[in-house]
């Protein structure tokens, strides 16, 4: 390719679609790369595993868009081998972590989740780096830039002027005299449609509405949160309150969806394109193999023009590494944006990171950068597994995928198709727990979420498993702020080979008095409560996962250290202060020592945000768009 861009945005996921729509509606050309395909644009069985939000785990196993990444979780053999979810790969026992190679990166798989960061996330960034633009007042007016909410009313509509009245009333009668107007901190007019599960969902099965009643009755019996800023917010975990009060709570978690359907970067990315063909291209099926220098100037992109050439891609092509390879031109910047795995990857193939790691496989080193693939940080999961006497209503009749060629859709997708509503407009939770693991603490650690069916982590053919069961319920505890720190290494020169990755858990299984432990420990401890209720009113027959043997916390621990799993890789191209040696980039997402180079998606931060990560990661998008358009008209 000959023609030159003004910009080059490496992967369509989080970071990088909004990010190439924002530079082309500022009036920039701009290419993006993809190395996937489109898989909603292809037949109904791809549109589908898209649109229905239920779909979201079928899809991380739908060929067309699935990616196979097999991590370790130990270095130790025998801790690796604990683990009832391992399977062989590359001759070890790993553990299955799926990603997206398609238009829209993770972000058509993912559960959508829309909850925002703490303050504390984005002000620890600003501290540490001196640069008082990541302020968490500052941060928040990107998420309200982004975000169409349409469960909340727009300020000036009738219902927000009545909501707004009686939220001064309750205010009056706290003592708190702080009113705040009626859109609480959400925004209306950005491209993410934010909304909540219908309610109705819950309330038709009566199981569902034990299950929600004990999960009242222990936060209020733990004194979790404060009932009246809950009700005054919904219940919202993205009211601005919810932030600033009293952060702990019950909590109606908030999706990116639309009338029933999945929304995301990948429509904006589209609108975008068409709106502005003259400014933005998209290629997909290209995969990035280099970063082309002049020096230490990034200039271009190397990629192979074909799809299917990485290794992830389970229809890999054969002998990927020999199909010819193109170039494309950067005027002004190159920005990759291919998530925690691949983009440290890119940049070490490209000869930036640890000089030792780059000679060892013999490519010429531009900068040494010892950071590149460091500090991998994931989240904590596992769930608590239970099995109720009769099976949930809500699910009956659904088979929680899309029919098969020459099969009848089920009863659950004939209501979805006629109007988007019933169980399949929902990505299965129905509530949501905010708490601390630890009194002691500043800030939640732990996202507890209940989800109808079988859940006990990633492993090939989870999907089906998780569908199977019509009498199974499983409450999925969340670790935030975890201190584990893994690594992304290269195993070879060829771009199109998986890296090796290691997440290095609890300390690569060495850590004594683990806190995150504890806390995920802490978190089992409090679910069982809630299942207590249920046990006394017979709704319960027996817990599942992890088992009625498993009682006292030293057993709990081996459990959680065995089972637990994370699905948030983050942090391996952190943004640090100008005298940490292990800082890959700056404040402004710039990579050290070179120049028209950036970083933008999971890989920046230097400690994971918050509970759920997306949301995070469109916001910093959302800020370098507004670097990049900054330092062009400088």
């Amino acid at each position: 390719m000959s023609e030159e861009y003004d910009y080059i945005v490496v992967g369509s996921g989080a970071g990088g679609a909004p990010l190439a729509a924002n530079l082309a509606k500022a009036g920039f050309r701009v290419l993006l790369l993809e190395a996937g395909g489109d898989p909603r644009s292809q037949d109904m069985t791809g549109l589908l595993m898209h649109d229905v939000p239920v779909f979201h785990g079928a899809s991380t196993e739908y060929p067309p868009c699935q990616w196979d990444y097999f991590v370790r979780h130990y270095s130790d053999d025998r801790d690796q081998a604990k683990d009832s979810k391992c399977v062989k790969a590359d001759g070890e026992d790993r553990i299955w972590y799926p990603r997206a190679g398609a238009l829209g990166g993770c972000t058509v798989h993912n559960a959508m989740i829309t909850v925002l960061p703490q303050e504390s996330d984005w002000n620890y960034i600003a501290r540490i780096t001196g640069d008082d633009s990541w302020r968490a007042d500052k941060m928040r007016e990107y998420f309200t830039r982004i975000e169409e909410c349409s469960y909340v009313p727009p300020p000036g509509s009738p219902k927000a002027v009545l909501r707004g009245f009686l939220s001064s009333l309750v205010d009056m009668v706290r003592g708190d005299l702080d009113w705040r107007d009626s859109s609480h901190g959400h925004g209306f007019n950005g491209w993410l449609t934010t909304s909540t599960a219908d309610p109705d969902l819950a309330l038709k099965d009566p199981e569902l509405i034990g299950m929600l009643l004990s999960c009242f009755k222990v936060a209020l019996r733990d004194d979790i949160g404060d009932i009246i800023t809950g009700i005054e917010s919904r219940f919202d975990p993205n009211d601005l309150r919810t932030a600033t009060h009293n952060p702990e709570g019950l909590a109606v978690t908030p999706m990116a969806t639309k009338n029933g359907r999945r929304v995301g970067p990948r429509d904006y990315l589209l609108r975008t394109m068409y709106q502005f063909p003259d400014r933005l291209q998209v290629r997909m099926n290209s995969l990035a193999t280099r970063i082309v220098f002049e020096g230490t100037r990034a200039v271009g992109v190397e990629f192979i023009d074909k799809a299917h050439a990485y290794a992830a891609d389970p229809r890999q092509v054969e002998d990927p590494s020999s199909l010819p390879r193109s170039e494309v031109r950067a005027k002004r910047e190159v920005i990759i944006a291919g998530g925690a795995f691949n983009s440290p990857q890119l940049l070490m193939l490209s000869g930036i990171g640890p000089r030792a790691e780059l000679e060892r496989f013999g490519i010429p080193v531009i900068v040494d950068l010892p950071g590149v693939g460091e500090n991998l940080q994931d989240r904590y999961e596992v769930c608590v597994v239970s099995e109720f006497a009769r099976d949930f209503e809500l699910i009956q009749g659904g088979k929680f995928r899309p029919p098969e060629p020459g099969e009848a859709g089920d009863a659950l997708l004939k209501q979805w198709q006629k109007d988007g509503s019933g169980a399949y407009s929902s990505n299965g939770s129905l509530i949501g727990i905010i708490k601390k693991s630890a009194r002691e603490l500043p800030d939640p650690d732990l996202y507890i979420f209940g989800i109808p069916g079988y859940f006990k982590g990633y492993h090939p053919g989870y999907s089906g498993d998780s569908s199977r069961y019509r009498d199974k319920f499983s409450w999925a505890i969340l670790k935030a702020r975890t201190t584990n720190t893994g690594s992304v290494r290269l195993t070879s020169a060829n771009p199109c080979d998986r890296p090796y990755i290691n997440f290095s858990y609890f300390g690569d299984g060495k850590r004594a008095n683990d806190p995150d432990l504890d806390a995920v420990v802490n978190g089992v401890r409090f679910v069982r409560s809630m299942n207590e209720h249920l046990d006394k009113s017979g709704l319960i027959k027996c817990e599942k996962i992890p088992g009625p043997e498993i009682r006292s916390d030293d057993q709990l621990r081996e459990f959680i250290r065995n089972e637990a799993w994370g699905h948030h890789a983050s942090c391996t191209n952190k943004i640090g202060a100008d005298d940490d040696p292990m800082a890959v980039l700056d404040s402004r997402f710039r990579v050290r020592k070179t120049e028209g180079l950036r970083v933008v998606d999971a890989s920046v931060f230097p400690k994971i945000p918050g509970y759920f990560i997306v949301t995070a990661i469109y916001m910093i998008s959302e800020k370098a768009s507004d670097l990049l358009i900054e330092d062009a008209h400088e």
